[in-house]
């Protein structure tokens, strides 16, 4: 192991403790110097990090704990999957474990129990909604703080090694204990599971004790698999009936006898805290089988052997029986068999005179049972003990007694009828029907509460609608508003965010199109149609998923996936460049080259303008070459994969000596006007203009005479910055007497 205790990691992270050791990981309490708070580093064990599978289903998997966000789950601040160091940061909690406080307390009280309960379920059913199984529901993870908040912690971590194998071995002896029947045989889990583990928290928390306890965790597992736990009551006699029964429906064996959500548990919860004395009417306690008992410590090769068998000692030791005693033994045969027959003679006799004389040995004879004061549904219907007769109700209405008992019954209890006699039942059916009354929308336990008043049974079933409130009633059967009888039994449908049928669709994006198909595989999803997308991606890597994380679809549905062809897109830019400005040259031809390939020709005028290139392309460093006449005016390196794209190493005429790279020298024409000619010239040619023409004008004014009076091109104002191609011709005019 890797000491990180003092260490800095990605310059962010300084970890200041160890504070947890796990079979995975290990916990460090750390400063996160960038947000300044204390956290949690969760770091991975170097034996890990060389399975490639491993930690794609680590990374996997941190993406799905970072989506939950609930008050009694701790957060997760970051993430890092580096070659070398893989860890997630998360909150760190001030308190103890369950655990712990279970050890501390011994038994906790029910009110305390349910207090946590609550919090833990809330918790749970907002993964579940999340489509995230916790599967190690124990109080080791389930962090306690000061103020009676519960924390759950590690989701999704257990589920990990499950890719190296599914053995059980006493290594794993801490979460044994926890984990559901299908779990310990390997076989599919969901949602139900985590239930089953948080029946076994209720039942240590209440009783002080594990429900099943062994030397080695194949026991124990073998043990959560076949044997059924001794009832909470019968360890801790104060604890409240409904309690018993909500922990005991929790931990069936069955995963369709459980509750099966979270929240459905919440509700018997709540209605334990509005009523602790609370008795419910669960069914599937009934045992349809004799209970099969399985000797884990015997094998198809062990005899088996009475307890009140002797042993080989004992036989060698009594086998031993005197003479003298057998000689006595024989004597009494004799004796014995003729008391027997006697005894067996009589018999005969009083069975012959109650036959013939009496209807006590005639057996098509019954005597009939009471059956007034009895409810005919509940204790009449399929009830055993009266399959020998034919039971026909017939109903009418008694103010006086209860709903559904029978009060007359024809022929009378105790009268001799034969098998399969007719008895016929007077059941008390009120036949008054009132409106159900409306409790769409309310809270089941207000609803439950309405119904009851109002002189309903009821009974409630989850039923999945995005729509409404989680917990709310979005209808009843019968309808509200619909008559029924008094008394009769009215269903409430309570509103759940989780589709039974269905299945939150997983992240792919960023995935392989391989590991997007095994990821869908594995939640029974396929992939539907491909559609292919130019990107800088990874050629097949998933760019978009319909239906998008999180939405729900139905086992055997398919995604939709858009997939990176690998090649970036093109984009078009337009990009301007000025044109040089020549002096005795109209125009020029125009060509421009992305990577050395031109693609764009045109004669242009060379006035000194701009020009605008329109260029496309899907490189990060692809590059522009702009010339004139085969001579290079402009160049750039272009990145087209940003919005918009770069430009970098741009070069341009105006970098380039001022166009004297185009056409021969070039410089602008200094002002000679006023100068004497030969001054003129020499300025001129000391500039590099050596084309100059001389022409003569009269003038009055003697102080012109010889001397420049006018040059063309004309250089005054703004046109004395203009170049010009030392070729130019320069035309003087000088002025001269009129008598010259």
């Amino acid at each position: 192991m890797e000491d990180y205790v003092g260490k800095r990691i990605d310059d962010r992270y300084e970890i200041h403790e160890i504070i947890g050791v796990g079979g995975m990981a290990y916990v460090y309490k750390a400063y996160d110097c960038i947000d300044d708070r204390i956290v949690a580093v969760k770091i991975l064990r170097e034996e890990y990090l060389a399975n490639e599978a491993f930690r794609r289903r680590f990374k996997n998997e941190s993406k799905y704990i970072a989506v939950l966000s609930h008050p009694n789950i701790v957060k997760v601040y970051d993430v890092s999957f580096g070659d070398r160091l893989q860890y997630i940061v998360m909150e760190y909690i001030e308190g103890i474990t369950l655990k712990e406080y279970i050890e501390r307390q011994n038994v906790i009280s029910p009110k305390e129990a349910v207090h946590f309960l609550t919090q833990i379920l809330r918790a749970l059913q907002h993964a579940h909604d999340k489509g995230i199984v916790h599967r190690d529901i124990k109080p080791q993870n389930i962090m306690l703080l000061q103020n009676g908040t519960i924390k759950v912690t590690d989701f999704g971590i257990a589920s990990f090694s499950r890719s190296e194998s599914r053995t059980i071995s006493d290594g794993a002896i801490g979460s044994v204990h926890y984990i559901s029947p299908e779990q310990a045989k390997g076989e599919f889990t969901d949602a139900k599971a985590d239930i089953y583990s948080v029946g076994v928290m209720m039942y240590e928390m209440l009783t002080g004790q594990l429900p099943f306890q062994a030397d080695t965790a194949v026991s124990v597992a073998l043990m959560q698999v076949n044997d059924e736990a001794v009832a909470p009551r019968n360890v801790n006699g104060n604890i409240p009936i409904g309690l018993e029964q909500i922990t005991m429906r929790a931990m069936q064996k069955d995963p369709k006898l459980r509750y099966q959500s979270a929240a459905e548990m919440l509700l018997d919860l709540d209605e334990f805290k509005r009523n602790p004395s609370i008795k419910f009417d669960y069914s599937y306690f009934v045992d349809n089988e004799p209970t099969k008992y399985i000797d884990r410590t015997m094998t198809s090769n062990t005899p088996f052997v009475r307890e009140d068998s002797p042993s080989e000692s004992e036989e060698d030791g009594d086998s031993v029986i005197d003479d003298e005693e057998a000689a006595r033994n024989k004597k009494l045969i004799p004796i014995l068999t003729g008391v027997v027959a006697g005894l067996a003679a009589v018999s005969v006799l009083i069975a012959a005179y109650l036959f013939l004389f009496t209807d006590v040995m005639k057996s098509n004879k019954l005597e009939v049972p009471n059956f007034i004061n009895k409810n005919y549904e509940t204790e009449i219907v399929g009830n055993d003990a009266y399959k020998a007769f034919k039971i026909e109700p017939v109903y009418e209405y008694d103010s006086d007694a209860p709903y559904g008992v029978v009060v007359k019954q024809d022929p009378e209890k105790g009268k001799r009828v034969k098998v399969g006699q007719t008895i016929t039942v007077t059941v008390n059916q009120n036949q008054k029907k009132i409106p159900v009354p409306d409790v769409y929308g309310q809270k089941y336990v207000d609803a439950n509460e309405t119904l009851k008043a109002a002189g309903f049974s009821t009974k409630y079933e989850m039923k999945y609608d995005a729509t409404a409130e989680e917990g709310t009633v979005v209808s009843t059967s019968p309808e509200r508003e619909q008559e029924a009888l008094l008394g009769s039994e009215i269903i409430i449908y309570v509103a759940t965010l989780t589709d039974k049928e269905a299945v939150l669709a997983p992240n792919v994006v960023g995935y392989s199109e391989n590991d997007a198909r095994d990821m869908l595989k594995s939640v029974d999803l396929s992939v539907g149609t491909i559609t292919q997308r130019d990107d800088s991606a990874a050629a097949g890597t998933v760019l978009e998923q319909i239906p998008a994380e999180g939405e729900q679809v139905h086992p055997g549905e398919s995604v939709d996936l858009i997939v990176s062809t690998g090649k970036a897109p093109s984009v078009a830019t337009s990009i301007s460049v000025k044109l040089p400005y020549v002096t005795g040259s109209d125009t020029g031809t125009l060509k421009a080259y992305l990577n050395s390939v031109a693609f764009a020709t045109e004669e242009v005028l060379l006035n000194g303008g701009t020009y605008n290139i329109a260029v496309g392309g899907s490189g990060k460093s692809d590059k522009l070459i702009v010339k004139v006449d085969n001579k290079d005016i402009y160049s750039c390196t272009i990145n087209f994969t940003t919005d918009p794209v770069a430009l970098s190493d741009v070069s341009t005429i105006e970098d380039d000596y001022k166009n004297s790279f185009y056409y021969g020298a070039s410089a602008s024409i200094p002002s000679v006007e006023g100068m004497t000619l030969e001054k003129a010239k020499a300025t001129l040619k000391a500039s590099g203009f050596v084309n100059i023409t001389v022409n003569y004008d009269n003038t009055l004014d003697s102080k012109k005479i010889g001397k420049v009076l006018s040059q063309n091109p004309d250089v005054t104002g703004l046109d004395r910055f203009k170049r010009y191609t030392t070729d130019t011709e320069i035309v003087l005019t000088v002025g001269k007497g009129v008598l010259s």
